[in-house]
């Protein structure tokens, strides 16, 4: 067994950051090397770790240095990238989306089965105190049986944001718009909360930014289990608010505000008391983000590679909110609800 699995962090921009840390506050994990297409930035980024730059993707694919490789590039290169990585014997930690469409899902998933490596999907919102709070109300019924849950995503994007990166907003590179790059998190955390999506319905328009894809999405949604809901993403509300979850049963209701929960009105469960800071969020500013999911997710990393097993957020699991998601494009195109086949929640 190694004393310390090396990591590399492939694509160098702001979300590296965030993965650096996250190596550098795990016992077990260390930082070996980094690659970008953009060299100044990588030479950068590696100067400041003084970490191994590498200036072809292949050749650190061929180190034997490199257990785990950390994906944060681009959404339109997470699924080929990671394919080629387990291909090459690899784990992979991959940032959403998995993919941009259930096809480049289905083959991150294929290439981790075929190489039997492991492909962790970066789902940090997942591992908070919070969440696992409401997560565990749901689970034993403390709710009664789920009426209704949605999430809220009211954002704000800046038209510099986009036009800083000409990759942002277009449908090859992002996938999608508010949905998909900004609100992905959210709605995985909803599936979380309360499985699969049977049926939707939606609207999707660009309001205010001149890109390709949406600003501004609206979706009703049917679970598997009977409830209801609303799933609502923006990059164009001025100021921007935090991302609010409402989860509503027969016998109690919980919201969430970005990590803290300011109501719990059930009738047999204690009331839960947080004071978690809600301003560090990504409403405005997408980098405002705790390192703490990220940490959680490098050591589940650590323990799946020293104990022969599974990581609790794997490539099947990372593909369901890209699924719902294109299954909201594909009902505000055609106008019509839109019915999502079953799977692993």
């Amino acid at each position: 067994m190694k004393e310390k699995y090396g990591f590399a962090i492939i694509g160098c921009g702001a979300i590296a950051d965030f993965h650096a840390r996250a190596i550098s506050q795990v016992e077990d994990a260390k930082l070996v090397a980094v690659y970008d297409a953009n060299s100044e930035i990588a030479l950068s980024f590696a100067a400041k770790r003084q970490v191994d730059i590498y200036d072809d993707y292949e050749k650190l694919l061929n180190s034997s240095a490199v257990d785990v490789v950390n994906i944060c590039t681009p959404s339109g290169l997470h699924a080929k990238l990671a394919v080629r990585a387990l291909n090459a014997g690899k784990n992979v930690m991959v940032e959403k989306p998995l993919g941009l469409n259930v096809k480049e899902c289905d083959e991150v998933i294929q290439a981790a089965k075929q190489n039997k490596k492991i492909c962790a999907v970066i789902s940090q919102l997942r591992y908070s105190k919070s969440t696992g709070l409401v997560k565990k109300a749901i689970d034993e019924g403390a709710i009664g049986r789920p009426v209704e849950a949605s999430v809220y995503m009211k954002y704000y994007r800046t038209p510099e944001y986009y036009s800083s990166s000409k990759w942002r907003g277009t449908w090859q590179m992002d996938g999608g718009g508010a949905l998909m790059n900004q609100g992905i998190h959210g709605v995985d955390l909803l599936l979380h909360f309360m499985g699969r999506v049977k049926s939707v319905q939606a609207i999707t328009k660009t309001l205010m930014h001149k890109i390709e894809v949406e600003d501004t999405a609206i979706a009703i949604v049917e679970f598997e289990n009977g409830a209801v809901g609303v799933i609502e993403g923006t990059t164009s509300v001025h100021p921007g608010y935090p991302r609010r979850f409402e989860i509503c049963g027969t016998h109690g209701s919980i919201i969430m505000e970005e990590d803290r929960i300011i109501k719990w009105d059930i009738k047999e469960a204690p009331d839960i008391k947080e004071n978690k800071n809600i301003d560090t969020s990504g409403h405005c500013n997408p980098v405002a983000i705790s390192d703490e999911g990220h940490i959680f997710q490098v050591q589940d990393m650590i323990n799946a590679l020293k104990e022969g097993k599974n990581v609790q957020n794997d490539a099947v699991s990372g593909k369901i909110p890209v699924e719902l998601i294109c299954a909201i494009y594909q009902a505000a195109k055609t106008g019509k609800a839109v019915f999502i086949s079953g799977g692993k929640s």
